[in-house]
């Protein structure tokens, strides 16, 4: 999520105000994490944009 969040632009400071108990050291840990396994990074983030997709259909809206 975090490194989704990143590809639409947010910098550090404001992931830091929208999640109050992320702390500037667990980011530079998850950018770390994201840079040793981007395949694994990106293969995350496709299969939750595809659920997202399900979820958004209007047989899924109430």
């Amino acid at each position: 999520m975090l490194v989704s969040f990143r590809h639409l632009g947010m910098n550090e400071s404001q992931l830091l105000d929208n999640y109050p108990t992320l702390t500037a050291t667990d980011l530079a840990n998850a950018w770390a994490y994201a840079a040793a396994f981007p395949d694994e990074i990106e293969i995350a983030i496709r299969e939750n944009d595809e659920a997202d997709e399900i979820l958004d259909t209007p047989e899924n809206i109430n």
